[in-house]
């Protein structure tokens, strides 16, 4: 009957081959506590946590979580490196220190329902990670945007010189542009010596009249007050002559 603590431990690297983003399987004989310890420092830099796990519980584990093939690269002192996120990181961290001790060495590893061997899990720390992938993306945004920003300018400056040039050339009126850049409407002028339409002279015949007022009742129109005072002074010989 299985102990519990191994069922525990069991579950619990079985959690973490499934929980994880990536999973790399690292040879580590020859390394000291010391270097292990500076191994283990480097791999939480880059978000992953390694850790020792018999290998009888291990492949225990992976039969567990359906993971077919992992088994067999469980062999010989191993360490298993969970990755929280990007298993690029890590497997840059690594390659870095197997510069200085080359007893580490890459067995595989497990991603996205795949297991790796050795070359493929060691091509990993040749990519990009995911930092460097944001860090790219913005910068082709960003001279995308510039550029955009860049041609809107040119346009707008390229406008406003063509105006300045109509102005200094006479004015923007005298090139028959209205200050929108529209055409100006033409002003049709009559030809010199022609006399004005008869409905305008109606209009200015018309006009005094309309100024006239009608005299007041009760009162004679100026008009009639000489032909009046002329018919007293006819009528006086005819009282002389009676």
């Amino acid at each position: 009957m299985p102990r519990p603590d191994k069922v525990a431990k069991v579950d619990e690297v079985r959690q973490d081959l499934t929980g994880a983003a990536a999973t790399l399987l690292t040879h580590y004989r020859g390394l000291t506590v010391p270097q292990m310890a500076e191994l283990r420092v480097k791999l939480r830099e880059a978000n992953a946590e390694m850790r020792i796990v018999k290998n009888t519980l291990s492949k225990r584990a992976a039969a567990d979580a359906g993971i077919d093939g992992l088994q067999d690269l469980l062999v010989g002192p191993t360490g298993l490196v969970f990755c929280a996120e990007d298993p690029v990181g890590p497997a840059k961290a690594i390659k870095a220190f197997q510069k200085d001790h080359p007893e580490l060495l890459f067995r595989g590893g497990y991603l996205d329902g795949e297991v790796l061997d050795e070359q493929q899990a060691l091509g990993l720390a040749d990519l990009d990670s995911r930092e460097d992938l944001l860090s790219k993306l913005a910068g082709l945004m960003e001279g995308a945007l510039s550029g955009t920003a860049r041609l809107l300018q040119a346009a707008t400056e390229k406008q406003a010189r063509l105006m300045q040039a109509l102005v200094d050339d006479g004015g923007v009126e005298a090139k028959g542009f209205t200050p929108t850049g529209a055409a100006a409407p033409a002003v049709e002028e009559a030809p010199a010596g022609t006399e004005p339409e008869a409905a305008d002279t109606a209009t200015a015949d018309e006009a005094p009249a309309a100024a006239t007022t009608e005299p007041a009742a009760g009162e004679t129109p100026a008009a009639e007050a000489p032909a009046e005072a002329a018919a007293t002074d006819d009528a006086a010989p005819d009282d002389d002559q009676a």
